[in-house]
């Protein structure tokens, strides 16, 4: 399971600040080409500019829409595929081995082929999106599910419990914090995902990627680093919230114990 959320210990702020320093010391001073390296002032002014645009928003509500639906989708397909491999040894000596080789597979190998099949549309972007969530999920499942042993199944069948009941009320109550930890990786790896597709399955649409990618084709160097924070911004406060679910969820575990 992943660590409870802490709130923000300030001594964190200060490596940031000192990077900060340095690079404003770096451009002011031009030790670096300020073509390349711009100043901080110059990205916060064209944050100020792009945040105040109504189009920043909806490209930011664009990438968490493809988020959320292919994490949902992922997620979804991922707690079914675990469930299935870890209750299930036929199930787990049949699809098995075929998805522990698939997984192998670097999720970015399968863009050529999702867009060679299905163009660099919204479905492409969806299903890739889906795929990333899909594999953490599936294996947390699969692990907590495997977690339960036989000595707990026999005991709830002494209680009368059915295949469903054991299912429900034992097995995948026993495998939340697996679950929920391999859910929050999946809400990660779908982010990454989201801002990956936006870049290789670009079509000039909406979305936090395509920020960097207009800012790159008019070599705009402080759109480029303000896409890039917003993009890291908007991933922590996912995070965030992720962990925070995750610990509401699991409360009454900690209770219990």
């Amino acid at each position: 399971m992943t660590e409870p959320t802490r709130s923000l210990d300030p001594r964190g702020l200060v490596l940031p600040a000192v990077l900060i320093a340095a690079w404003t010391l770096a451009t002011s001073l031009h030790w670096v080409d300020t073509r390349l390296v711009v100043p901080p002032a110059g990205v916060l002014r064209t944050a100020i500019t792009t945040v105040a645009d109504p189009s920043f928003w909806q490209g930011v509500l664009f990438s968490l829409a493809r988020d959320l639906s292919g994490f949902a989708l992922g997620g979804a397909g991922g707690v079914a595929l675990g469930t299935l491999l870890g209750v299930s040894r036929r199930a787990d000596r049949l699809i098995g081995p075929t998805f522990h080789t698939v997984r192998q597979i670097s999720l970015f190998a399968w863009l050529p082929l999702l867009s060679t099949w299905l163009g660099y549309g919204e479905l492409s972007k969806l299903v890739f999106i889906s795929l990333s969530a899909l594999y953490p999920v599936a294996l947390g499942t699969f692990e907590g599910v495997r977690g339960v042993t036989a000595a707990q199944a026999e005991v709830a069948r002494v209680y009368g419990f059915n295949r469903r009941q054991v299912l429900f009320r034992l097995v995948l109550p026993a495998a939340s914090p697996q679950i929920a930890t391999g859910l929050t990786l999946g809400l990660v790896y779908a982010w990454v995902a989201t801002i990956g597709s936006e870049f290789l399955l670009a079509n000039w649409g909406h979305g936090l990627g395509n920020i960097v990618i207009k800012g790159r084709a008019a070599f705009n160097v402080e759109l480029i680093v303000f896409g890039m924070l917003a993009i890291g911004a908007v991933g922590t406060v996912l995070n965030r919230v992720a962990r925070r679910l995750e610990a509401r969820a699991l409360h009454w575990r900690r209770a219990a114990h």
